[in-house]
């Protein structure tokens, strides 16, 4: 190759400062527009979107309320004598069970649950804790209008759930519920959100043997399975706000939970006296609404199905068949009236009922007895 021919351009002057010149006017520029609020001075990475933030809050409040009530809530457990059906000769063994849910409310070792879970007399029952330690039932109350029981055991060290205040919750609020699952799957945790107040469900045994009306339920679609019952429904702060009671059957999604403000006096006086006493008025009772009322020519109130034998409502002449139009000068017109004017009252109070009958309107006076505990 000639190398004489091959030649390096040359570099013009008048170009080298016009390229000067340019970038300069171009820098002088970007600064005046920074100054000026026209362009940001420096640039932020994008973030996470809204909702991903939000969604990680909720989260983390579910983590934290788990990790605060989880150690105070026990499994009820049963010792049943078990035969091995292919061994005629064989022993009966001693097996340990699962049958329900409970969480600690005073330091004292006592433990609300279901009444149905401890409902027979005959049997001995147990507590196990998060961390495996086993305690016997020392003392059970059984409550006779709620599906509720204390128990009680012989331990120390042990703290308090916190109870939340069950008249404040509202329908879409997050709810989280812990219990035994199936009997087997200790400490399972569900979410929801509460679907319902004031509701009202028949609940039953699973051979239709026993049936009982609960009233004024909180319902849920948090998971509650054969189990869960006694465990505690909380709010996003850790509170209880209810105790997981029943499912319904055929659906899903839908759980039922005691609202806890009806069980904190019966907790309250459980620990301070060791027993509960209760005003009682003695009657079984349907609330006929309005539209039914009019529909059958009967008032709006209270039907009564039963006057329990020897009690207040039979002393003071009460009879199946009436219907309780008021109660102390105000009207039945909600399906808890009659319950809510006996749990305010007291033992040995007088209370004024108004009854219709056979087409004539009565007056009877009550006087409120100490309900027996079951």
């Amino acid at each position: 190759m000639d190398q004489s021919n091959f030649k390096l351009p040359k570099i013009q002057l008048s170009s080298l400062v016009l390229a000067v010149a340019a970038g300069v006017a171009v820098a002088v520029g970007l600064y005046q527009a920074q100054i000026r609020g026209l362009i940001p001075r420096k640039i932020d990475l994008p973030k996470a979107p809204e909702e991903t933030r939000t969604i990680l809050k909720e989260e983390n409040a579910v983590i934290s309320v788990v990790e605060k009530a989880s150690p105070l809530v026990v499994a009820i457990g049963v010792t049943r004598r078990v035969i091995n059906p292919f061994d005629p000769f064989a022993l009966p063994q001693r097996q340990d069970a699962t049958i329900g849910t409970g969480f600690v409310v005073s330091d004292k070792g006592i433990i609300v649950t279901n009444r149905h879970v401890v409902e027979d007399p005959g049997t001995k029952y147990s507590v196990v804790t998060r961390d495996d330690q086993k305690y016997e039932v020392k003392r059970i109350y059984r409550d006779p209008i709620f599906d509720l029981a204390l128990v009680q055991i012989d331990a120390s060290g042990l703290k308090a759930l916190e109870l939340g205040d069950s008249s404040k919750l509202k329908v879409g609020q997050t709810v989280i519920a812990i219990g035994n699952a199936l009997g087997r799957y200790t400490n399972t945790v569900t979410t929801g959100v509460v679907s319902g107040l004031g509701r009202q469900v028949v609940a039953g045994d699973p051979f239709g043997r026993s049936l009982e009306s609960l009233d004024d339920l909180i319902q849920t679609d948090a998971a509650i399975n054969p189990g869960n019952s006694g465990g505690p429904l909380l709010n996003s702060s850790g509170q209880v706000v209810g105790v997981n009671v029943a499912v319904s059957e055929g659906a899903q999604n839908i759980g039922f939970a005691i609202p806890i403000n009806a069980v904190k006096a019966i907790v309250d006086e459980f620990v301070a006296k060791g027993s509960v006493s209760r005003p009682f008025l003695g009657i079984q009772y349907r609330f006929i609404s309005k539209d039914v009322a009019i529909l059958n020519e009967v008032p709006q109130g209270a039907f009564i199905q039963e006057v329990v034998e020897n009690s207040p409502a039979e002393k003071a002449g009460m009879k199946d068949g009436d219907i309780i139009t008021k109660i102390n000068g105000e009207s039945v017109d909600s399906e808890n009236k009659i319950a809510e004017a006996i749990q305010k009252s007291s033992i040995g109070q007088n209370i004024e009922l108004e009854i219709w009958r056979d087409g004539k309107t009565l007056k009877i006076n009550a006087t409120l007895a100490d309900l027996p505990a079951e």
